[in-house]
């Protein structure tokens, strides 16, 4: 009998196999001949469309002993496929592990995962209360739910309280997290509430483990996932309920190979599933504003915080009139006040949104910037590990130079500007006998991190550095002082979701502090005394703002009143790719209707030694548009040498 199967490849559509003996259905898993290779493959639910050349029809080689995937998974990367343009073969690989699957996993191997029935009972607030009895849907079919709450309010236990049902149903849950960083603290979170261990879920974990939880997943012997973007597409046996944290977080957002919105495609996925998916935020993304205020999305707000604890209060410091000294970026004012913090036995984050010592180094007699060779951008000096660091393609090279001005010399450094390493070493010489760390991705994503969040939440560090990562989720008893070295550095520069950017950061952020009741204070150092970004950072209600910016879309047809999807050219030749980029453009405007901005150089016009133009096609909120320009894109023939991304709803504009 003939099947179609689809490989985890570029390929589009499915290949016809004779599947001879073997009993084969919708969704299962065959071991295939493929060229000169054997590979995985997954009985689809569509034929390859006829060819009128003649070709010969494989055998299927073997059905492999796992889980079939269901009819709706498939489903889900059809659509997920047509949504975000990338062929089918890929979408399926995001499924696999190296494009296989995993088999004959010893029954041992789950133990730790196993259900213990000792879940933790929590008293709730009378908010808390009522937002569980909003999220305890009862048909248990779709249906988007936020959860807002503001930091510090326990919407944690609640949405904890409604995964438990679940459970109980002995249905599977996935809780996607924003950051690898938060999943150590959130683990040990979720063994104090349940009593045994869910099964962690993102790139840096080992491969054995990779391969137990992905057997366990698709068995249903595993039934709690916790993870990163690529979570969403295990193979659940029997998915009852989606969570995403932190739903605003631009992390979400997959910037490179398969482009993809996690948050947006959690949504569709449990569409696809019939299942329920709960948002939970502080300050929610705009998006998702809106389909709340068309009444898409049902909401459950919890306004106090836990213990009724107050948010901490804030205060300004006019750099203007607290002078800064000679290298250095911590005013007295902040110095002085810190002090009493700390005397009061409180922790104290420095807050500074840049990694490393400093962003840009360049020499003072021959005025020579330290650039990446491969990008185009400043190279950033890490004093800790004595080397200098793209953060695009990855390039290091030592602090050593010869000066172009000085044929027998080194080139004489000057750093500009601060990292956090930089604040951390001016924060040494203040407080010589303070316990201090810097928190960032350089810190927190290595083994011991684990132990720095325990050494932290134990009061045993007096002062945090951090970068935004530590606006994420974390809870620190002890901490009940920020201060932001510069605010004026997130006001810089033109992204068109930088205002709505910088309100969530600010409100993650200063919901870190005051967490356990104790009076707490944020303050700000500035030159810029914009009052209205100031109260739009600081107000207790941030759906005013939320509400302004809509307007603000809306009036300027910006998402998420229009669709843009982006369409970036890369290519090593810089000639040709310009060439190309207008002749695509010119042939999108022959095929499409739609507005197509562009072409114009990228603002990182260079990353990983690849030239790069982008076009900007904006229309109508529909999947018509994806349609139209997936059959522009196979028509168009591009040159040998350059490569297209395509972006849908994008988030940055790199």
């Amino acid at each position: 009998m003939k099947v179609p199967i689809l490989i985890p490849n570029i390929f589009d559509h499915a290949f016809t196999y004779d599947s001879g003996d073997i009993d084969l259905k919708l969704g299962d898993f065959v071991l295939i001949p493929f060229g000169k290779s054997k590979v995985t493959g997954v009985v689809w639910n569509e034929f390859e469309k006829v060819s009128k050349k003649k070709f010969l029809i494989k055998k299927v080689i073997s059905k492999i002993n796992i889980s079939s995937l269901n009819k709706e998974t498939i489903n889900f990367l059809n659509w997920f496929s047509e949504y975000n343009l990338i062929p089918r073969g890929m979408a399926l690989k995001l499924m696999l592990l190296s494009g296989e699957v995993v088999e004959n996993i010893n029954e041992k191997d789950f133990d730790k995962f196993k259900i213990q029935n000792k879940s933790k009972v929590f008293c709730l607030t009378e908010e808390q209360h009522a937002a569980l009895d909003n999220l305890n849907y009862k048909n248990n079919k779709f249906r988007v739910h936020v959860l807002q709450g503001t930091t510090g309010s326990g919407k944690t236990l609640v949405y904890f309280e409604t995964l438990k049902k679940v459970i109980e149903k002995g249905l599977q849950g996935l809780i996607m997290l924003p950051e690898i960083g938060l999943t150590s603290q959130f683990e040990s979170k979720f063994k104090e509430f349940f009593g045994f261990n869910p099964a962690i879920w993102h790139s840096k974990i080992t491969k054995k483990n990779k391969k137990i939880i992905w057997n366990g997943i698709s068995n249903g012997k595993i039934n709690v996932i916790i993870g990163a973007r690529s979570s969403l597409f295990l193979p659940f046996k029997k998915l009852g309920l989606i969570i995403v944290d932190e739903e605003h977080d631009q992390s979400y957002k997959q910037d490179e190979g398969v482009i993809y919105n996690a948050r947006d495609m959690a949504i569709s996925r449990a569409y696809f599933e019939n299942i329920p998916i709960n948002l939970i935020t502080a300050v929610p993304s705009l998006e998702t504003f809106q389909n709340i205020k068309l009444k898409k999305y049902k909401v459950s707000k919890i306004i106090n915080r836990f213990r009724n604890a107050s948010l901490p209060k804030y205060e300004i410091i006019d750099l203007n009139k607290s002078k800064l000294l000679p290298k250095s970026w911590i005013s007295q004012d902040v110095v002085e006040r810190v002090k009493k913090h700390l005397e009061n036995n409180d922790q104290v984050l420095f807050f500074l949104n840049r990694r490393g010592f400093s962003p840009h180094v360049l020499c003072k007699n021959c005025l020579k910037v330290y650039s990446c060779p491969n990008c185009s951008i400043n190279l950033v000096y890490h004093k800790n590990s004595k080397n200098l660091l793209c953060h695009y393609c990855g390039f290091t090279t030592a602090l050593i130079r010869e000066c172009h001005r000085n044929i027998s010399g080194s080139c004489k450094f000057v750093f500009s500007g601060p990292g956090v390493e930089r604040i951390s070493e001016e924060l040494k010489k203040i407080f010589p006998n303070k316990k201090l760390i810097i928190f960032s991705s350089d810190t927190m994503n290595k083994k011991n991190s684990s132990e720095i969040i325990e050494n932290i939440v134990n009061n045993k560090v007096s002062i945090l550095v951090g970068t935004q990562l530590i606006s994420k989720g974390f809870h620190f008893p002890n901490l009940n002082c920020i201060v932001v070295v510069d605010i004026d550095l997130l006001s810089r520069g033109h992204d068109l979701r930088g205002a709505e950017k910088n309100l969530q950061l600010y409100h993650q952020l200063s919901g870190r502090a005051g967490r356990e009741g104790k009076p707490a204070k944020v303050y700000y150092q500035t030159y810029n005394l914009n009052k209205n970004m100031i109260k739009d950072m600081t107000d207790k209600n941030p759906e005013i703002f939320l509400g302004k910016e809509l307007e603000i879309r809306k009036k300027n047809n910006l998402p998420p009143f229009q669709r843009f999807i982006s369409l970036i050219l890369s290519s090593n030749n810089e000639i040709k790719l310009q060439k190309v980029s207008h002749e695509f453009k010119k042939y999108i405007n022959s095929k499409l209707s739609y507005h197509v901005l562009g072409p114009v150089n990228a603002p990182l016009y260079k990353i990983r030694k690849k030239f790069r133009v982008r076009l900007l096609i904006r229309g109508k909120k529909s999947l018509k548009i994806q349609k139209l320009l997936s059959i522009t894109i196979k028509n168009f023939k591009f040159e040998k040498g350059i490569k297209l991304s395509v972006d849908v709803d994008p988030i940055n504009f790199n």
